[in-house]
């Protein structure tokens, strides 16, 4: 354990911080295999909802710093490229 008082500042921010992240990450996953069990179940209005929620919690958590904004690029599109194949 640290003994200086701004270090001990830092782990808490890091902590809170961390806990931030993965929770956005989550979220991100979570949206990602929802779109993706569209898909796998042939539901194309299902698939498509899922697809608006997932770009939009895709492209905050990029706004946020959480991904990189050329991964949540590369996210959307292969979703987008999945739920298209479909029609």
């Amino acid at each position: 354990m640290a003994n200086i008082k701004s270090a001990k500042k830092r782990i808490l921010v890091n902590r809170k911080k961390m806990e931030r992240n993965k929770a956005i990450k989550t979220s991100v996953k979570t949206a990602t295999k929802k779109v993706e069990a569209a898909v796998v179940a042939n539901d194309q209005e299902a698939a498509k909802a899922a697809l608006v929620n997932a770009t939009s919690i895709i492209a905050k958590a990029a706004h946020k710093g959480v991904l990189h904004k050329n991964t949540a690029s590369r996210k959307i599109s292969r979703l987008n490229l999945a739920v298209n194949k479909m029609a």
